[in-house]
């Protein structure tokens, strides 16, 4: 069982399940409890964690993409640390990556792919224009959401 699991974060977040892992962080669903909703909690690895230079990019990453309002991104909600623990709090998506989407649908129709690539233009062109570079686009990294709407996630700029 993952050590961060029943866990408890800033007295705030309570880790639930791990919903993914990355080669620098995992990422977890959890309930916020001040604002009585689901988040997704991305804590940085603790052998990462424990270099400065990580922990420094992983908060800039933060940061930068907290900036970003646009509907074709994942919002960040919070950054902070908990004991060893550095943590970004992000909307809770209720949807598959377009790597899953792919694997149970085959290949994409002009339409799919169209209406995919634009929304994925829409956030990448927001983040562009406030400076911003999506330093990881991949399949993985875009999610569609139930309603068919895409958010692009983990800017990787960590």
């Amino acid at each position: 069982m993952d050590a961060y699991i029943g866990k408890m974060l800033d007295g705030r977040y309570e880790i639930l399940e791990v919903i993914g892992t990355g080669g620098m962080a995992i990422v977890y669903k959890a309930m916020d409890h001040r604002l009585n909703r689901q988040v997704a909690v991305k804590v940085l690895k603790n052998d990462l964690a424990q270099n400065a230079d990580f922990r420094r990019r992983f908060h800039d990453e933060a940061q930068a993409v907290a900036m970003l309002s646009h509907p074709n991104i994942v919002s960040v909600y919070d950054v902070s640390h908990d004991g060893d623990a550095e943590y970004i709090v992000m909307e809770l998506i209720d949807g598959i990556t377009l790597k899953q989407y792919m694997e149970r649908r085959g290949q994409l129709n002009w339409r799919e792919a169209l209406h995919f690539i634009t929304q994925i233009m829409k956030g990448l062109g927001h983040a562009h224009s406030r400076g911003i570079i999506h330093r990881d686009i991949k399949p993985h990294n875009i999610m569609i959401l139930r309603d068919g709407s895409v958010k692009v996630a983990d800017f990787g700029i960590a």
